[in-house]
């Protein structure tokens, strides 16, 4: 025990050093919260984009599988209108999102790049 104690606790431990090209550790943390943020857009619109998709589909099966019959023929139309409202919602908040974020937020949209996304913040 006393040999231990005599040690330093980096050789008992080890030393942890920061990630080198991570923002985070580098006292970055807007970027780092930007970045995060704009991967869950991310990820929200491709979720979205899907969901509406799959949706889509499920009405065109429902279409080909109602055999004629008015009502199923109905509902699936109705599923099929509502996919496509949907993905027009879709597309419509992507551009109102890329708007508001070049103008007020100063970011970037595009293929390439994918979001960059900065938060406000007070410079001294």
């Amino acid at each position: 025990m006393r040999n231990l104690l005599a040690t330093g606790l980096n050789d008992v431990i080890g030393k942890i050093d920061a990630p080198v090209n991570n923002d985070l550790y580098k006292g970055e943390v807007n970027a780092s919260l930007g970045k995060l943020i704009s991967t869950g857009i991310q990820i929200f619109f491709f979720v979205a984009a899907i969901a509406a998709l799959i949706y889509m589909l499920l009405g065109a099966f429902d279409w080909i599988s109602s055999n004629g019959e008015k009502e199923k023929l109905l509902k699936a139309q109705n599923k099929i209108q509502s996919a496509v409202i949907g993905l027009l919602l879709i597309v419509f908040v992507l551009v109102v999102f890329n708007v508001i974020m070049g103008t007020v937020l100063g970011g970037k949209f595009g293929i390439g790049e994918g979001f960059t996304f900065n938060l406000p913040s007070i410079s001294p």
